[in-house]
């Protein structure tokens, strides 16, 4: 019964494959005989037999398989012949037991059975788990392939990101510092007509010098060159500055530079266009920050100053710097502070000294438009808008005049001994100076040669008192001032030859008509 309907469901598909040609979907097959059927591989779980089924009354139609299905075969013998499953979808499912019947692969599974055949049995490692990773997977990938490179290209980005995130953050906090240093010194003055017109002159100044700000403000933030707040003491204002010369060998010589600000408003960023300029010409500078008003009081400051000096001195070698060769420099109030730890350092050299740096280590001191005599300067700052009781309370009362006044120490006899143990002395002044007359240098330096020390004075004629410091650099070409700088650095290195005394010319950082406007304008 199997037989006979397997029979008539291949000669219906024969007869149709002779009148019409199959569709491209049309999937066929060919019933082979069962004698020709191969017998199934054993097994110690055969399946049962199918159970035999009653015929319906739509499987009674069967007829015999004509003699042209042979005729179709080689035909076509590429093809499967087939007969389509819309015709009567049920009648191989019920009809067409595995022990009759076995479906003919076409030609190209057959050829790849052949060779699966004849390929060796795969070895146990091949046939490992797929999760078990092989060793040309677990070596590392080579520094050509672009996995790395895309990988050292997100560290670069990244590395980038963290540095600019830090320097971001940087700016902000110094920006933080400088308003409550602004806000305080605003509480300590009052806000008088005097103080609105300075501070509306200091603006419109800052505004015409606004195009080299920019420049010096974005090389102190963003110059590897720089490395900014490097920790010398325990105080919270114990920073200094480092301005490292690019392109140069062996140990550089080194300038420790004090800045100004009346005592109250002085800040190590000050220093960010001299240690530009310095740094060009091959010398490393340390700007030293220190405690202002009301943080602390001309003690402390000169104490934070002593302690820098003594960080210079002692671990400027790590950075490059040449320890036989270090230069102090001050400017304004920066000028004062610097005398007075020179002195006091020279005056303690001649009792019990326990510092840890001396007077011997330092080979010259510059003075840029400083004040030496602070018993003449009262009532010139009371009339420059720096009152009387605010000056006072900064120098620790009008008894410590004479105590913190350079010029009036190195007259006392008792200090005659110490004063032959200073450095050799370089005074710098405008004659234009308001802010600081320039008699100050003047008589610093006669009280100074009066006691056998090594001094010299450099006037500038109509110079203000920023000039030397601001405009001059910020005007470009030739300095005068850091021209003789620079030139009594390098006469103290025999070894130096003349290509590297060979000043170079700056570049102007802001226009001729602009620096005129800010000179006009200046409350200093």
């Amino acid at each position: 019964m199997w037989a006979e309907a397997a029979k008539s469901r291949a000669h219906q598909s024969a007869y149709r494959s002779q009148e019409h040609l199959p569709p491209p979907a049309t999937q066929l097959r060919r019933i082979r005989p069962t004698s020709a059927l191969k017998a199934p591989p054993p097994s110690s779980r055969a399946a049962p037999p199918r159970p035999a089924t009653a015929l319906r009354p739509d499987q009674q139609n069967v007829r015999a398989l004509p003699p042209s299905f042979c005729q179709v075969r080689a035909k076509h013998p590429h093809r499967v012949l087939r007969a389509r499953a819309a015709t009567s979808p049920h009648v191989l499912g019920n009809l067409a037991p595995p022990a009759a019947m076995e479906v003919e692969l076409p030609a190209r599974a057959s050829s790849s059975q052949a060779k699966a055949r004849e390929t060796p049995p795969p070895s146990p490692a091949a046939s490992a788990p797929a999760t078990a990773a092989s060793p040309a997977e677990d070596a590392p990938l080579l520094p050509g392939e672009g996995v790395v490179r895309r990988r050292a290209v997100r560290e670069r980005f990244a590395a980038r990101s963290l540095s600019f995130r830090r320097d971001v953050g940087h700016a902000a906090s110094e920006t933080f510092l400088l308003t409550r240093l602004t806000l305080t010194l605003l509480r300590y003055l009052g806000v008088g007509y005097r103080w609105i017109r300075q501070f509306l002159a200091l603006c419109c100044y800052a505004l015409l010098l606004m195009p080299g700000f920019i420049q010096v403000l974005y090389y102190y933030f963003f110059s590897s060159q720089v490395h900014r707040s490097v920790v010398y003491g325990e105080q919270p204002r114990n920073r200094l500055d480092l301005y490292i010369p690019a392109g140069t060998t062996g140990l550089k010589p080194v300038v420790a530079f004090v800045t100004g600000g009346a005592w109250i408003i002085g800040y190590k960023g000050w220093g960010a266009l001299l240690g530009r300029r310095l740094a060009e010409r091959g010398i490393l500078v340390a700007c030293i920050d220190y405690r202002n008003f009301p943080q602390g009081t001309i003690g402390d400051m000169v104490e934070d100053v002593s302690r820098g000096i003594s960080f210079v001195c002692n671990n400027i070698a790590s950075y490059g710097g040449d320890p036989e060769r270090i230069y102090l420099v001050g400017q304004s109030a920066g000028a004062h502070i610097a005398a007075c730890t020179l002195v006091n350092q020279a005056i303690s050299e001649c009792g019990e000294d326990t510092s840890t740096w001396s007077v011997v280590q330092l080979k010259a001191y510059f003075g840029i438009s400083g004040g030496y005599n602070l018993l003449n300067l009262v009532d010139h700052f009371h009339r420059r808008g720096l009152y009387r009781s605010v000056f006072l309370s900064i120098m620790e009362g009008e008894e410590s005049l004479k105590k913190f006044s350079p010029e009036v120490v190195v007259k006392e006899v008792a200090v005659r001994s110490a004063v032959s143990l200073l450095p050799r002395i370089i005074l710098f002044h405008g004659t234009a100076d308001c802010s600081m007359p320039s008699a100050e240098s003047e008589a610093f330096l006669d009280a100074l040669q009066q006691r056998g020390a090594r001094a010299d004075l450099f006037l500038y004629e109509g110079k203000t008192h920023t000039d030397l410091f601001l405009q001059d650099p910020l005007r470009g070409g030739r300095d005068k001032m850091l021209e003789e700088i620079v030139a009594v650095i390098q006469n103290d290195d025999p070894g130096l030859s003349a290509q590297h005394l060979a000043v170079p010319v700056a570049r102007r950082l802001v226009p001729e008509f602009m620096l005129r406007l800010a000179g006009r304008v200046s409350p200093f």
